[in-house]
C-alpha cells in the first residue's frame, strides 16, 4: 500500500514536471520573434559583407578617385575595408555599454522593440550609400548596426532566460545561437550571384535588414514583458502573474511566483547593482571570471575569422573562385544544423560537456587544418580536407561554444546583477570581436598557414579552465547555481547575501513585509514563510 502511494506520488510529480516544461504558444512566439529581429540580424551582418566585398571595394575606389582625382593605393583600401568590417564591433561595444540603463527603464521586451530604430536607420544608410556616392554612409551604417547588435545580444538572452522555466532554459537560450547561424546562412544565400551578389544589387543586401526589424516591431509588443522584471523591479504582481500564465500556458503560477520571491528574499532587495559593485562582490567573483573566459573564447577561438574571410580561406585552399560562393553556403548550413542539434540535446547532456567537448574538437580540427593548408600543394586532395576541417570547426563551435556563453551569463547571476553582468559579457564579446576582425588579416599574412594554431591555443586554454571551474547548471535555480560556486568563492549563502548588499541588515520577515507592501495589488502574499 505504501509503495502504491509512493508510486502515485512520483507519477503526480512527473506530471507536474511535464506541465512545467510545456512550450506555450506565447513562449515560442516570443523566442522566435525576439531572435528573428535580434540575433538573426547579428549573424546576417557577420556574413553579409563577405560576398559583395569586391564590389564594395570597387565602390570605395571609384568614390575616392572621383573626389580626389587619384586611385586609392592597395594598403589604404585594405585598411579602409578592415575598418568597415571591424567598426561593426565598435558599435556593438557601445550597445553593450548602454544596454543596462535601457533595460532597467524600458524593460527587456520594450528594449528589443525600440532597438529596431537603430536597425532601420542602419539599413537605410547602407542601402542608399551607392546611390548617394558616399562610402561614409556605409561605414556609419555598420557602426549603427553594431549598436543594434550590442543591445540585442544582451537584452535578448536576458529576456529569454527570465521568461523560460528552468527545465528548458538551456534549450530556449540556444534560440539565440540558432538564429545567429540562420542569419549567417541567409546572408550567404542572398549574396549568391543569382540573387543580390552582383555589382548593381549589393545595396539590397543591406536593405533586407528592414524586414526582420519590422516583423519584430509589429509582433513583439503584443507579448508580455519578462515576469521577473515585472515582479522584482516594477513590483507589479498582477502583471507578473499574467505574464507567467501566458508564457507557461497554465492558470496556477503560484509556484513560479514563490520561486521568484524566494530569490528576492536571498537578495534582500532588488536594486540594480553597478559594474563596480558587481566586480567587488566576492560571492560572484568566479562567475564573472567564467563569463569573461567563455565570452572571450567565444570570439577569439577563430570562428569569426572564418566568417569574415571565408572567401580568402577557400581561395588559399585552392578552390575555384567561381565555386567559392556555393562552397561558402555549406558553412552556413552546417552551423545551423549543429546549433539546432545543440538546442535539442543541451537539457540532456548539460552545458559542461557541450562547451568543453566543442572546444576540444576545435583544437583537433585546427591542427589538422594547419597541416592540410601547409601541405596542400603536395597532394591533390588536401584542399578538400581543408574544406572538411573548416566545416568541422564550425560544427564543433555551434554545438557548444556558439550559444552556451549567452545561456550561462543569464544563469549565473541574480535579477539585480544580471544587467551589469551582461554589460561585462558584452564588453568582452565586442572588444574580442573587434580585435579578431581587425587583426586576423595581418595574423594570416604573418603566420601564413600556421595562423590557426593561435586559435587552437585559445581553445585549449578555454577548455582547460572550464574543465576545472565550470559547474553543471542544467535544471538548477539561480540560488542553486550560486551555491555551486560558493565553495570556490569562499562564501556561504549568508555571506553571499551580505556581499550582495552589505548595507542591508533587515531581518527576512521585515524585508518580506516591505516587499509585499510595494506590490501594486496590495494583497498579502500567501505562502511566504
Amino acid at each position: 500500500m505504501e509503495n502504491k502511494e509512493q508510486s502515485n506520488g512520483m507519477m503526480k510529480e512527473n506530471n507536474a514536471i511535464k506541465k512545467k516544461v510545456n512550450w506555450s504558444v506565447s513562449l515560442i512566439v516570443a523566442a522566435l520573434t525576439g531572435a528573428f529581429g535580434s540575433s538573426f540580424l547579428y549573424g546576417y551582418n557577420l556574413s553579409v559583407v563577405n560576398a559583395p566585398a569586391g564590389y564594395i571595394k570597387k565602390f570605395y575606389n571609384e568614390t575616392w578617385e572621383r573626389r580626389y582625382g587619384i586611385t586609392m593605393d592597395e594598403g589604404t583600401l585594405t585598411l579602409l575595408w578592415s575598418i568597415t568590417v571591424s567598426l561593426f564591433a565598435i558599435g556593438g561595444l557601445v550597445g553593450a555599454i548602454i544596454v543596462t540603463p535601457i533595460v532597467k527603464f524600458f524593460g527587456r521586451k520594450c528594449t528589443l522593440v525600440l532597438n529596431n530604430v537603430f536597425a532601420v536607420a542602419a539599413a537605410l544608410l547602407m542601402s542608399l550609400s551607392l546611390l548617394a556616392g558616399s562610402f561614409e554612409m556605409l561605414i556609419l551604417g555598420r557602426i549603427i548596426m553594431g549598436v543594434d547588435a550590442g543591445i540585442s545580444l544582451s537584452a535578448l538572452p536576458m529576456y529569454l532566460s527570465e521568461i523560460s522555466p528552468k527545465e528548458i532554459r538551456g534549450s530556449l537560450g540556444q534560440v539565440t545561437a540558432i538564429f545567429i547561424c540562420i542569419g549567417v546562412f541567409t546572408g550567404q544565400v542572398l549574396g549568391l550571384p543569382e540573387i543580390f551578389g552582383q555589382e548593381s544589387r549589393w545595396p539590397f543586401l543591406f536593405g533586407a535588414i528592414i524586414v526582420p526589424s519590422l516583423i519584430q516591431a509589429v509582433i513583439l509588443p503584443f507579448l508580455p514583458e519578462s515576469p521577473r522584471y515585472l515582479l522584482l523591479e516594477k513590483h507589479n504582481r498582477s502583471k507578473a502573474e499574467e505574464a507567467f500564465q501566458r508564457f507557461l500556458g497554465k492558470d496556477d503560477v503560484s509556484h513560479e511566483i514563490e520561486e521568484v520571491l524566494a530569490e528576492s528574499r536571498v537578495q534582500r532587495n532588488t536594486k540594480l547593482v553597478s559594474i563596480i559593485q558587481l566586480l567587488g562582490t566576492r560571492a560572484v567573483r568566479w562567475q564573472i571570471v567564467t563569463v569573461v573566459v567563455t565570452m572571450g573564447c567565444y570570439q577569439l577561438c577563430g570562428l569569426n575569422a572564418i566568417w569574415y574571410y571565408t572567401n580568402n580561406i577557400f581561395s588559399e585552399s585552392g578552390i575555384n573562385r567561381e565555386t567559392i560562393p556555393y562552397v561558402t553556403l555549406s558553412t552556413g548550413a552546417v552551423e545551423t544544423l549543429a546549433a539546432v542539434f545543440s538546442g535539442l540535446v543541451i537539457e540532456r547532456l548539460g552545458r559542461r560537456p557541450l562547451l568543453i567537448g566543442g572546444f576540444g574538437l576545435m583544437i583537433v580540427f585546427f591542427a589538422v587544418l594547419t597541416v592540410s593548408l601547409t601541405l596542400q600543394n603536395t597532394v591533390y586532395w588536401l584542399p578538400y580536407l581543408s574544406i572538411f576541417c573548416i566545416l568541422a570547426i564550425i560544427a564543433s563551435f555551434c554545438i557548444g561554444p556558439g550559444g552556451i556563453p549567452f545561456v550561462l551569463t543569464g544563469e549565473f547571476f541574480q535579477q539585480s546583477q544580471r544587467p551589469a553582468a551582461f554589460m561585462i559579457a558584452g564588453t568582452v564579446n565586442w572588444l574580442s570581436n573587434f580585435a579578431v576582425g581587425l587583426l586576423f588579416p595581418f595574423i594570416q599574412a604573418g603566420l601564413q598557414t600556421y595562423c590557426f594554431l593561435v586559435f587552437a591555443g585559445i581553445c585549449f586554454a578555454g577548455a582547460t579552465y572550464l574543465f576545472f571551474v565550470l559547474p553543471e547548471t542544467k535544471n538548477k535555480t539561480f540560488n542553486e547555481i550560486s551555491q555551486a560556486f560558493a565553495k570556490r568563492n569562499k562564501a556561504t549563502l549568508e555571506m553571499q547575501e551580505m556581499n550582495h548588499y552589505p548595507g542591508e541588515r533587515k531581518s527576512s520577515e521585515e524585508h518580506e513585509s516591505n516587499f509585499t507592501s510595494s506590490v501594486d495589488n496590495g494583497e498579502a502574499k500567501k505562502g511566504i514563510v
